[in-house]
């Protein structure tokens, strides 16, 4: 077998994919096979979603999405992606809290990694979870929901338990928002003035290559219901009368509609248009998400990183991501602030040049994404999650046999 990933930065190692088209033929593969791992939407660089023997495709899975007005909530097949997602929710009046930057990524697969967006007072994409099915490795459906024991340990899971099957998500009344676009942000305002920069609106991102002399895109998405009085000045960044690419290089097309437009927020949310082909393609992601407290000492620190990463840099996003209460979110307790890496897609020399980003992030608390590439040399990362044991216990109940429990897996519960 020769699949990839969507990057095409990993081939995965297992003798073959399966299709399922239902849970009872999952349950069958699930029952047949000693070790197996659910694959989402491949938008892993890592060897997360890999196994030696079996990977079971989530894709053609029930996709049922089923609206509660009364709960505001919204039930859907854990293979569904957030754009399709987004599109139905809108049709009807309905809106998600948040989006990633690539609406492209299934919902079981980007809940599991704490993947997130952007804002202040946003959590990551797992914390509107309220009730999550996993078919176990025995075959049994196991539903669980918010404040239950375990729920907090079961939604950031790592595929660790078993195959998520259905997920319940909070919903809220549809909303509008628009995007603008500030250039060249002075290094000084976002050091002195960091907290003020990332509340001014619903979801604040700052691109950069670390090695230029001002950040070259501040990208803000406002809502309608919540005006900002922010004119044509950010905090010394001007206002761009352009769509802009973050990545310089690439079709501006790719991107949701800026320039003060307000639309859906299923338009709007994510970077990226759910229709064309999501951020670059031929590339690398890294992100260490910092303790907000520690996030100006991180960004200094990157700064003068600067000539050893630039080189392999295509670009890097500064975000923002508020606390939650999930084992093991890279948010667990603590405000965060995401420094994101996109490289070349240069295996070689991301891993050589990671080590030197690690040791100076790992030491101020930085929690990489457990979906992109990092190393944790040192084995310090576990560490950094004070409900590793809790999260190690329920494995151990719903996985006793270790059927989910692929290398990734191995290595952080060792």
């Amino acid at each position: 077998m020769d699949e990839k990933n969507w990057a095409g930065n990993y081939t995965y190692r297992a003798e073959r994919i399966a299709h399922p088209r239902s849970v009872d033929e999952l349950r069958e593969l699930v029952l047949g096979a000693g070790s197996v791992r659910a694959l989402g939407s491949r938008h892993s660089f890592n060897d997360l979603a890999d196994d030696d023997r079996l990977l079971v495709s989530t894709a053609g899975l029930p996709s049922a999405i089923r609206i509660d007005e009364a709960a505001s909530q919204v039930t859907v097949g854990g293979g569904v992606r957030y754009g399709d997602l987004a599109r139905e929710l809108q049709s009807v009046g309905w809106a998600l809290h948040n989006l990633a930057s690539l609406p492209h990524i299934s919902i079981a697969g980007a809940i599991a990694t704490a993947t997130h967006g952007s804002g202040d007072r946003n959590g990551n994409l797992a914390t509107a979870v309220s009730g999550l099915r996993i078919l176990r490795a025995d075959g049994e459906l196991v539903d669980l929901h918010r404040g239950e024991p375990g729920f907090d340990g079961a939604v950031v899971s790592l595929g660790a338990l078993g195959v998520v099957t259905e997920v319940t998500l909070d919903i809220r009344p549809t909303y509008d928002v628009r995007q603008r676009l500030f250039g060249g942000l002075p290094w000084d305002a976002v050091i002195d003035r960091f907290d003020d920069i990332t509340s001014s609106a619903y979801s604040v991102s700052l691109f950069t290559d670390w090695a230029e002399d001002a950040v070259s895109l501040a990208w803000l998405k406002e809502r309608a219901d919540d005006p900002t009085d922010i004119g044509d000045d950010f905090f010394g960044a001007t206002a761009l009368t352009e769509a802009r690419h973050m990545i310089a290089t690439m079709d501006v097309r790719n991107t949701t509609e800026q320039l003060g437009v307000f639309g859906p927020w299923s338009d709007r949310l994510a970077h990226f248009r759910f229709e064309f082909t999501p951020s670059n393609g031929a590339e690398i992601q890294s992100e260490y998400l910092v303790p907000r407290a520690n996030a100006v000492e991180a960004i200094k620190a990157v700064r003068e990183l600067a000539p050893v990463i630039a080189p392999l840099l295509q670009i890097s996003e500064i975000r923002t991501v508020a606390a939650d209460d999930l084992w093991l979110s890279s948010a667990y307790g603590t405000d965060a602030v995401g420094l994101h890496f996109t490289w070349l897609r240069d295996q070689e020399g991301v891993e050589a040049i990671l080590p030197v980003l690690e040791a100076a992030l790992l030491p101020l608390g930085a929690r990489p994404h457990w979906g992109k590439v990092y190393l944790d040399a040192a084995g310090v990362v576990p560490g950094l999650y004070p409900r590793l044991d809790a999260f190690r216990d329920l494995v151990t109940e719903f996985d006793p046999t270790g059927t989910f429990r692929n290398a990734f897996v191995a290595r952080l519960l060792a």
